[in-house]
Formats: structure tokens, C-alpha cells, sequence
């Protein structure tokens, strides 16, 4: 069984949202999609500033068995990326939901939070 914290919000294409008191957010890839992937030897987020729509690709997951775009919960600039991830793209295998975070958007929409999957739903979609 995978791990999928209650706090958090999910997509069907395997990401997680985690939204501050501040109006930002953290995005990663799921336990389930990081376990899918095999070993992670890279990962590429965008630059910071950049602008992202819900649902559009910011970046890209290369492990030993593939490659594997990844998609934006929700809409928002880019404020922080996890540099980490450059030296130690292992990270999103160990700690998918801590270390190995890929982004942090500042919400340019929170009302779209509302849409995203719950732990609950997410466990069902990926049953």
C-alpha cells in the first residue's frame, strides 16, 4: 500500500499539493508514482518565476525504467525550487513527500485547491 498523507491534495496524474497559511504551495510526485518510476537519476523543475496553469507540464522525472512528465495541481508562480533534487535526485525515492518536494508555487488561484483530490479519493484512484 502506498503512503498518502491525509494533509495533503492529490491529481490523477500523480502529484501532490501542500498549501501554507502564506499562499504557497509545495509540489512533488506521489509515494505511489516515485515506486512506479523505479530509481529517480533526474529531475528537472523550471526556473523560478516561472508561470504555471493547472494541469501543464513544469518539468520532468528520469528514472532507470523512464522518463515521466510532470503536471502542476493547481496554477501559480514559481518562488522556490528544491535544489537538492540536483545532487540527489534519490530523494524523491526516500522522502517524496518531505526532502524530495519539487516546487513551491505561490497560488495564483487558491480556489482551485477545492478541485483536487483527497487522500481518501486518491487511495481509490490508485487501487
Amino acid at each position: 500500500m502506498s503512503n498518502v498523507p491525509s494533509e495533503l491534495k492529490y491529481v490523477k496524474s500523480h502529484e501532490w499539493l501542500k498549501v501554507a497559511a502564506d499562499g504557497t504551495a509545495l509540489v512533488g510526485i506521489t509515494d505511489y508514482a516515485q515506486n512506479s518510476l523505479g530509481d529517480i537519476t533526474f529531475v528537472q523543475v523550471p526556473k523560478v518565476g516561472a508561470t504555471l496553469k493547472a494541469g501543464e507540464t513544469f518539468g520532468v522525472v528520469e528514472s532507470v525504467k523512464a522518463a515521466s512528465d510532470v503536471y502542476s495541481p493547481v496554477g501559480g508562480t514559481v518562488v522556490e525550487v528544491n535544489k537538492a533534487l540536483d545532487s540527489n535526485p534519490e530523494k524523491v525515492n526516500s522522502a517524496p513527500y518531505t526532502d524530495g518536494w519539487m516546487l513551491k508555487l505561490k497560488l495564483s488561484n487558491p480556489a482551485e485547491v477545492a478541485g483536487l483530490m483527497s487522500a481518501a479519493d486518491y487511495e481509490k484512484a490508485i487501487s
